[in-house]
């Protein structure tokens, strides 16, 4: 699944375009290598995020086309989040 989508499909960010710019400013890396939006995402992934102040790395647990609002943060696990002043 493409990075930007499965930002968007897990509610990591809400909007796909907002993802999508957060990839092309070179904000996210996957597993520790810059990403671009459409890069592949798959389970066992780690991705870096750094977006509005904080510093987030995730695990992605599962990848779904559609999931329910509920079950979005099944998706992934947080290993560290940091805020920045």
């Amino acid at each position: 699944m493409r990075l930007d989508k499965y930002f968007k499909v897990s509610r990591i960010i809400k909007r796909r375009s907002v993802a999508n710019e957060a990839a092309a400013a070179g904000r996210v890396s996957i597993n520790g290598k810059q990403a671009k939006p459409s890069s592949e995402v798959k389970p066992g992934d780690t991705l870096d995020l750094l977006l509005g102040g904080r510093h987030i790395l995730f695990r992605v647990e599962s990848v779904a086309e559609t999931v329910r609002k509920e079950d979005a943060e099944a998706m992934y696990t947080v290993l560290t989040e940091d805020r920045r002043a």
